[in-house]
């Protein structure tokens, strides 16, 4: 039987009637709909403008899937077989993906360490990206994960040394600001419009954000059969298109992003600090002159099963980002990587994340259902918290 909880991790149908944001919604679909304009229409050409200009960047190609926008950027960087990209050893799969689809190899590089915490233990660690490279290293592709930013002037400053193109992975990042800049206002951006995504369709949908006209234009054959003119075709495209139906739900919450941005940015401030003083839970840190987005809020707990479990016991769902290192997947653990890949950074976390519940949907009442839940769950800290009056009223 399916467990009901009184905090879902996410409802899209909650995120829709909670901010009000539905009836623009029906209102878009009806109206693409009685257009008889489906593909490459003047919905998705809206769309692509007005990301572009959110983003503060000059051309945006939008394509069928975050996963498409990854692949195709390095694709259409002419990054194939036998060439490497260097990619974090912790994220989702599909950045992995992106460059095995090329024929290229992954070459994983780790985080901080976990044990240190603050905002590099989830995020690529730069000062580790000397080390991966090698003669056939074409491309560098760090993540902005779980919203928020990497440390991109070292990263920039290392591409910039070796000559080597920086396509970010930024299918969580859509609204963050690293030093006063909307992530996406550079080269090479790859966004995701998943559902579940700060910004999020009602289906599949990605785009690439560039600020080079030649990579844009190369997208646009690329994500068209390799066409620019019916029936003939320049390139080996694919068929990777964002549809008009998805165009015009995401031009209806593009507006709306920054202020559920900010809600997000208000939860999870109240979580770090009603939660600080839990032992044994490690929350996620901001570095400084970043604005992460919060697409996840992920704690670490070396009982991360136990505190599941009694999270789940208490009506909060909790979801695991992500539960398997992927260089143990099936997908990647039979070979494949150069070298055979040694990521003990990858696997402690792969153990230890739990992601709390965070969206502009949640109530206050929710969201101190989910503190509640987790000062319950942690043993010890309830008798922390009651003791703290008496010992500062001791304090010297």
């Amino acid at each position: 039987m399916t467990q009901t909880y009184r905090v879902p991790f996410y409802d899209l149908r909650d995120v829709h009637t909670v901010t009000g944001v539905q009836p623009d919604i029906d209102a878009a679909l009806l109206r693409v709909a009685a257009s008889g304009r489906f593909i490459l229409g003047p919905e998705v050409a809206i769309f692509e403008e007005r990301f572009a200009e959110y983003c503060g960047n000059t051309h945006c190609v939008a394509v069928g899937s975050g996963l498409d926008a990854l692949h195709l950027t390095l694709r259409a960087l002419e990054v194939g077989e036998g060439d490497e990209v260097i990619v974090p050893s912790h994220t989702y799969i599909a950045t992995w993906l992106a460059v095995s689809a090329c024929g290229a190899t992954p070459v994983p590089v780790e985080p901080g360490d976990p044990g240190r915490g603050g905002p590099e233990a989830f995020l690529l660690d730069p000062d580790r990206l000397e080390a991966a490279l090698t003669p056939r290293t074409k491309a560098v592709m760090p993540v902005h994960l779980y919203g928020h930013p990497v440390d991109l002037d070292t990263v920039e400053a290392f591409a910039d040394r070796h000559g080597l193109p920086v396509v970010e992975d930024a299918a969580q990042a859509h609204g963050a600001r690293y030093r006063g800049r909307r992530i996406g206002s550079g080269f090479a951006a790859a966004f995701s419009f998943y559902p579940g995504k700060n910004l999020g369709a009602f289906g599949d949908g990605g785009a690439v954000v560039t600020s080079d006209a030649e990579l844009a234009d190369r997208l646009r054959l690329l994500r068209n059969y390799g066409s620019q003119e019916k029936y003939r075709h320049l390139l080996r495209g694919v068929n990777s298109r964002l549809d008009e139906l998805q165009a015009a739900v995401l031009s209806v919450k593009l507006p709306l992003l920054d202020s559920w941005n900010n809600r997000r940015r208000q939860i999870a401030g109240r979580y770090t600090e009603s939660l600080s003083s839990l032992p044994g839970i490690d929350l996620p840190a901001v570095a400084d002159g970043v604005e992460p987005v919060w697409h996840q809020y992920v704690v670490r707990s070396p009982h991360r099963e136990h505190l599941r479990k009694q999270l789940a016991e208490a009506g909060v769902e909790t979801l695991l980002h992500y539960p398997v290192a992927i260089h143990e997947s099936g997908a990647y653990a039979a070979g494949g990587l150069l070298p055979p890949a040694v990521l003990p950074h990858a696997e402690q976390l792969a153990n230890e994340v739990l992601s709390l519940p965070i969206g502009p949907h949640l109530s206050e009442e929710e969201v101190g259902v989910v503190i509640s839940a987790m000062r319950s769950a942690v043993p010890g800290s309830l008798e922390k918290d009651s003791l703290a009056p008496l010992l500062s009223g001791l304090a010297l």
